[in-house]
Formats: C-alpha cells, sequence, structure tokens
C-alpha cells in the first residue's frame, strides 16, 4: 500500500440508508495506513433510507435495525448532511472538487413494471408508493385513495405481504407505532373488506420470510382465508422443504393455517393464494373492476407454467408489489434493464465498460433490489476492499477543506441538516408521541414528522452552519 498524503482521504457517500452507512462504518474500521473523512448525504432531512421509509411501521425488527445505525452515526466520525439532492444541488463536478472519492448508495424507491394489461387504470396501484405514503415520505400526496372493499395485492415477497397486512389491519391496532396521523385517518376510514394477495408459484417458493409470515396471525379481527386446490407440490418443492428450514418452516406454518382455518366472523378477511398469475386488470370507466387470474401449475423444477384456466376476481383496486426498481444516477451510466449503476464488484463503470477512477457503488444500486440487512452488509464490504486496494490513485480532490462543501451549500441557499439537527426531529416525534399517549387511548411511542418543510425547520433549529 502507497503511503498516503499528508491529509485525510475525503470520501462522499451518497444515500443514507443501510448501505450507505454500513459503507462508511466498514471503511472506519478498515485496517488502513491513512485517515478518513466521511461525508454521508441524503436527499431526506432525515437518516436511514428505507428503514425509514420503507417498512411497514408495525415491523417488529425496525427499532433493532434503528438502534444499530443510530449506534455507528452517534460516534461523530461520520458527518451526516441530510436535505441535499445528488444531481440539483451537488453535481459530480462539485463532488470531484471536494472528494478523492465517490461512493453511491442510492438504493431502489420505484416499484417495477407489471407489463400486463390494465397496469394504468385507476385504482391501480404500485406497492412501494403505497409503502411510501404509509411511512409518511415527505415527497407524497398526504392523501391516498382507499376506497375499496375488495383489493388485491400481487406479489410473494415481504413488499407485498407488508402492503396487504396495512391494507387489513385495523387503523386502531397501528396507533403503538410510529404511524403518521394523515395515514392513522386515512386507514381508519377504509372501507375494506377482503384483501387477497397473488402469488405465481407455489408455496414451497414464495420470497418472504418467516417472520414476516408470522406477523399476518397477529392482525385483530382479520381472518386468514387459504386455499386447498393451491396447495400442491412438485419433486422440487419437496426437496426444498427437506434440505431448507426457512422454507419447511414457512411450509409448515402454511399448512398448519390451511388445515386449522377457522371462519371467526372476524369483519375483514386476508386472503392468500399461490399458483396464479396475473393476466389483466380489468376495467369500467377508467377504473379497476376486477383481477384476471391464470391458474398455473409446478412443473417439476420448481418453476410453473400456465393451466389455460382463469378466474376473474372483482377487486376495485390493485398493488403491484413484485419488487423494486433503481434509478438512473445523474452523471453515471445506467443498466435501465435492471435497474442498477453497471459496475465490477463495487467500481462503478463508465460508458465504455472500463472503471472510472474514484467512482463506486453499494447495496441496491449496485446489485439490484435483493436480499436483506445481511447482504448488504457483505455487500458493502465487497466495494470498500475495490476502494481500499484502489488507494494509492484516490487522492485527487482540488479543495478537500471539510467546510468547503458546506460553504458550497450555503452559497446555494440548500438548507442541509445534520446529525445533530436529525437528534432534535427525534426528540420531537417522540414528544408527539407522548403527548398522542396523554391525550389518547393506547401508549404512542413516536409520531412522524411528515412534511419536509417541517423536518428541515425541526432539525435546522439546533445547529450553526459551521458544521
Amino acid at each position: 500500500m502507497t503511503a498516503a498524503p499528508d491529509r485525510p482521504l475525503r470520501l462522499a457517500i451518497i444515500g443514507a440508508g443501510p448501505a450507505g452507512v454500513y459503507t462508511a462504518d466498514l471503511l472506519t474500521k478498515a485496517e488502513r495506513d491513512f485517515e478518513v473523512s466521511i461525508d454521508l448525504f441524503d436527499r431526506y432531512p432525515a437518516p436511514y433510507g428505507l428503514i425509514r421509509y420503507g417498512v411497514a411501521p408495525d415491523h417488529p425488527r425496525i427499532k433493532g435495525i434503528v438502534k444499530a445505525l443510530h449506534k455507528v452515526m452517534d460516534r461523530g466520525d461520520i458527518r451526516f448532511l441530510g436535505g441535499v439532492d445528488f444531481g440539483t444541488d451537488l453535481t459530480l463536478e462539485d463532488l470531484r472538487e471536494h472528494y478523492d472519492a465517490i461512493v453511491f448508495s442510492t438504493g431502489a424507491i420505484k416499484d417495477a413494471a407489471l407489463a400486463i394489461p390494465g397496469a394504468d387504470l385507476e385504482g391501480s396501484f404500485g406497492g412501494a408508493d403505497f409503502v411510501s405514503w404509509y411511512d409518511g415520505h415527505p415527497d407524497v400526496a398526504r392523501e391516498w385513495p382507499l376506497t375499496a372493499r375488495e383489493v388485491a395485492v400481487i406479489g410473494n415477497g415481504n413488499v407485498a405481504l407488508d402492503v396487504a397486512r396495512m391494507l387489513s389491519k385495523h387503523a386502531d391496532d397501528l396507533l403503538v407505532t410510529e404511524i403518521p396521523e394523515n395515514v392513522y385517518a386515512g386507514l381508519k376510514a377504509s372501507p375494506v373488506t377482503d384483501v387477497h394477495v397473488f402469488g405465481r408459484r407455489g408455496p414451497a417458493q414464495v420470497k418472504f420470510t418467516p417472520l414476516e409470515l408470522r406477523e399476518l396471525a397477529h392482525s385483530k379481527d382479520v381472518d386468514l382465508v387459504l386455499y386447498p386446490e393451491d396447495f400442491e407440490f412438485d419433486a422440487a418443492s419437496e426437496e426444498a422443504a427437506a434440505s431448507n428450514n426457512q422454507i419447511k418452516t414457512m411450509v409448515g406454518t402454511l399448512t398448519n393455517w390451511l388445515v386449522e382455518e377457522q371462519d371467526t366472523g372476524a369483519s375483514r378477511r386476508l386472503h392468500l393464494h399461490f399458483l396464479q398469475q396475473p393476466v389483466e386488470i380489468l376495467g369500467e370507466d377508467g377504473q379497476v373492476a376486477g383481477l384476471r387470474m391464470e391458474r398455473m401449475e409446478l412443473d417439476g423444477t420448481g418453476n410453473v407454467k400456465g393451466t389455460g384456466e382463469f378466474t376473474d376476481y372483482p377487486v376495485q383496486a390493485v398493488y403491484r408489489a413484485i419488487g423494486y426498481h433503481g434509478s438512473e444516477v445523474p452523471g453515471l451510466a445506467y443498466d435501465e434493464r435492471r435497474g442498477v449503476i453497471p459496475n465490477d464488484a463495487g467500481r462503478v463503470l463508465g460508458a465504455d465498460g472500463t472503471p472510472v477512477p474514484g467512482l463506486y457503488a453499494s447495496g441496491w444500486i449496485k446489485r439490484g433490489p435483493v436480499g436483506l440487512i445481511g447482504h448488504t452488509k457483505g455487500d458493502a464490504l465487497e466495494t470498500i476492499g475495490c476502494l481500499l486496494e484502489d488507494q494509492p490513485q484516490l487522492w485527487t480532490a482540488r479543495n478537500p477543506d471539510e467546510q468547503a462543501v458546506l460553504n458550497l451549500l450555503e452559497s446555494r441557499g440548500i438548507d442541509y441538516t445534520t446529525w445533530e439537527g436529525w437528534l432534535a426531529l427525534d426528540e420531537h416525534e417522540l414528544a408527539l408521541g407522548a403527548e398522542a399517549t396523554g391525550s389518547g387511548p393506547v401508549a404512542r411511542e413516536r409520531v412522524k414528522v411528515v412534511p419536509r418543510e417541517d423536518m428541515t425547520r425541526i432539525s435546522r433549529g439546533v445547529f450553526s452552519h459551521q458544521g
């Protein structure tokens, strides 16, 4: 390893979700013979990315993940700069001026496309968009058209289950979470009675995890409904269940629910369907009026083929939850099909397919929207390994002073936020929860602030512009 210049390596990380935080943390802990100075940027005034804006508020693991990320950021050796949009507030040229290396951890927030007729009807929604709404994303509308009595959710991953659970769960049972006030009011007024979740393959091929599955059984006054004809297992399914404890657990849970199913007379029902593929979203006068599904059958390998048998379900809304898709990053090459920045083990590739010096990627924008938190850590470790290998060529910033980038933001009128500002916003949301607890029927840990301008105002009330 070549000797470093007599100053810290200046690193900018774009995206303060798990991928960005883990990338910063791993570099600070890596064996190296040079100092580092890391700025972690995010377009939102608050940190944590999809942990704050992409996970259902009643998810049992969210608090543990937030605590782990908080612990890293609260050490004080990573500077958070929120409310800064890459591509508008700061360009790639700006970052090149002030940093020696840049890691893009921008994630994936768009819905993957579902190419069937009727997908653009009114009442056909992207699951990711709905998640953003119920998580109080600052850049989405405050209202959501919850007018349907019967709803379909297409997908068999964790997001599909989150969407279905939030649609079917009674709003009062969410008051113990950080649910925003406008979301509570919307869900409280929802007339929904039946939510149908459709998976293309069988029970042994689902993409959700046991914890997410078990959460479905915890909703009060919601009956789970399963169908015997959906429980088909081929040789590959049986082998998977026998060799994989997670699959075995999920198949066992689903089978037990099927056998033990009881109609309790609940006011709402959550239906789980397998071996059904969407063919068309049916409409009347431009509105969703139904969903046409084709019955599938397993082909012996765990994959499926169509049977030519179709069923129309009378639903008034459809939520497409078949995955996320990454967005183009200004100034970088982009793989439209995969929704990622083209890269080699984290080294960003240019249009000619060769690495662009000093540019890296981590997280979903690097590998696509797959995998859980453990995958994100391993992915960040690979990227940091490449950065350390490239270390001799990285000292390129012409103006690396830590104050210089703050001066630039201020000169452009950017109301950036800091970690100290997030602590103030965090405290404010907790205080709103305590206030709501005092005037309501249940204890509320926090109430999430939604408007961007309010988040920024609260955050910026506690720090000076000296960084």
